[in-house]
């Protein structure tokens, strides 16, 4: 029976404990950084190569090099494999999570899935975890049944058809067993307003830059990651938020 463990982002392979066996693989993406409304597959993948690419010039070869086959992995999964989802709770993490469980859903047969979530402050993560920490996050980990994983894969659905206030009703629904779900689809929900105002990020970002009086990205980073941990956004989304903004103050 194989044994794997699907990891959202390389800077946690890099501290991944030795002691718990298992192959590791990598969802190397951010799918909450654009587009990702496609017919297939095969399709999202262009889509998703062709808009890193227009980000960052040959960022293109690093998707199809880099990060498509860690998905193509998981979809040639053995039957009965376990499999263990390695995932945050913010909404970056959350929706390459809901992904991932899409591709379970429609590819792997009788897998035995298991969710490992860090017990630690939203902003730290498994990041705020020692090796001790993550085999005892492993040790911790939670069986997840076939209607967790389609509530997931649905979950990714309804972000790919842009549906973000069924988001969260549907997260709503299911807060009993999955609370962390409910800021998530909210922070999701609030990036995009109905009047054509700016999204919470962004005002945060505004206000940030009213508050300590500074326009240095640096600072106000920090301060955003401080104070809206939820979204899990690394520096890039960030400073293509910032950038945007900075004319403003």
């Amino acid at each position: 029976m194989k044994v794997v463990h699907i990891l959202n982002g390389d800077a946690l392979k890099e501290r991944f404990p030795s002691t718990i066996d298992g192959e590791i693989m990598v969802a190397r993406e951010c799918l909450v950084d654009g587009n990702v409304t496609a017919d297939s597959l095969d399709d999202l993948f262009q889509i998703r190569a062709a808009y890193l690419d227009s980000e960052e010039s040959s960022e293109k070869e690093f998707y199809r090099n880099k990060v498509v086959p860690e998905f193509e992995k998981i979809i040639a999964l053995p039957k009965h494999s376990t499999i263990n989802l390695w995932f945050e709770d913010d909404l970056f993490c959350q929706v390459n999570l809901w992904f991932v469980s899409h591709l379970i859903e429609k590819f792997c047969s009788s897998p035995a899935v298991f969710l490992v979530r860090p017990h630690t402050d939203i902003r730290y993560g498994f990041g705020g975890l020692d090796s001790n920490g993550l085999v005892q996050a492993h040790s911790r980990r939670v069986k997840l049944s076939s209607k967790d994983i389609n509530l997931f894969s649905s979950l990714w659905n309804l972000y790919q058809d842009q549906k973000h206030a069924e988001i969260v009703k549907l997260s709503q629904k299911e807060s009993e067993k999955f609370p962390f779900l409910k800021a998530a689809a909210q922070a999701n929900l609030e990036r995009f307003p109905d009047d054509g105002s700016l999204g919470r990020p962004e005002q945060t970002l505004l206000k940030i830059m009213t508050d300590i009086n500074s326009t240095e990205f640096g600072p106000v980073f920090q301060e955003f990651h401080k104070r809206e941990g939820i979204y899990g956004f690394g520096d890039l989304q960030v400073m293509k938020m910032f950038d945007t903004l900075a004319d403003r103050t």
